[in-house]
Parts: structure tokens; C-alpha cells; sequence
């Protein structure tokens, strides 16, 4: 079966269920359903209808875009299809970023982005990162 590539971003059960199978964090559905549409750009790959491949960028569509949510199923897995996303992604970052835009990521595995032109900024800049625990209250008044 030909594989089936959507611009798209995959739906918020198949990306929470991605992600696992993955070996990424796992995000709750609610999350899910809250971002995904917030994205810029999405690629998903698809074996007839099963999804097999992801990736999305976020950001503000300007300044800063970041490279989020890479994942392919580990039985499609050394097939290329990392790449491909990335392909896509780039493409897309491509034809929409500025003289002076930023594109981010959090890499967990730096060695592939690095052959596909990705660059770590240590030691001049440092990825950070702080743990919020939800607080559902009304938010200060200014």
C-alpha cells in the first residue's frame, strides 16, 4: 500500500497515542485537542488509515517557529520517514520564516538533526524548561 501524506496535523487521539508509541511523554487528550489546532504547520503520515508518522511547528508565525512533536511508529522506523517529515517541516519553515526569525527545538536525539542541518547553541544558549502544576483559577486582574 502507497503511504499517504497529509499537511495536516493528525487527530488529538492518534497524536496522544503516537507519542507513546514513540517513546515520547505522554500529553493528556484534553491537551491534545486545545493545541493541535493552534498549530502552524502539521505533516502526518499514513499507512492506508493508520498513522505511522508526525511532526508540527508551532510558534507565532514570525519570529519564532518551534519544531515540535517528531514521532514515528517504531514499526515504520528506519524507513526514512523521520527524514521525511523533516523534509516537510522544512520545506514549510522555508517559505514562511524572515530574515531574523528563530526556529527552536528540543532535540532528543541531536545526531539526526544535526545531518539534516540543525545546529545545537550550547554553550552560548542553553534549553531551559520549568514544570508547572495546573492552576485553574481566575487569573490576576491587572
Amino acid at each position: 500500500m502507497a503511504l499517504i501524506y497529509q499537511e495536516t496535523v493528525p487527530s488529538p487521539e492518534e497524536f496522544c497515542e503516537m507519542r507513546i508509541k514513540a517513546g515520547l511523554s505522554a500529553k493528556s487528550l484534553k491537551a491534545a485537542s486545545i493545541a493541535l489546532p493552534n498549530s502552524l504547520y502539521g505533516i502526518s503520515i499514513r499507512d492506508g488509515k493508520q498513522l505511522i508518522a508526525m511532526g508540527r511547528v508551532v510558534g507565532d508565525g514570525a519570529c519564532n517557529f518551534e519544531v515540535v512533536d517528531i514521532a514515528v511508529d517504531p514499526a515504520y522506523q528506519v524507513r526514512g520517514l523521520g527524514r521525511e517529515v523533516m523534509q516537510y517541516i522544512d520545506n514549510y519553515l522555508a517559505s514562511v520564516a524572515l530574515e531574523g526569525s528563530y526556529v527552536s527545538m528540543i532535540a532528543d536525539e541531536p545526531a539526526f538533526y544535526e545531518k539534516l542541518g540543525y545546529r545545537l547553541v550550547a554553550p552560548k544558549s542553553q534549553g531551559m524548561t520549568k514544570k508547572f502544576t495546573p492552576n485553574h483559577e481566575t487569573p490576576l486582574s491587572s
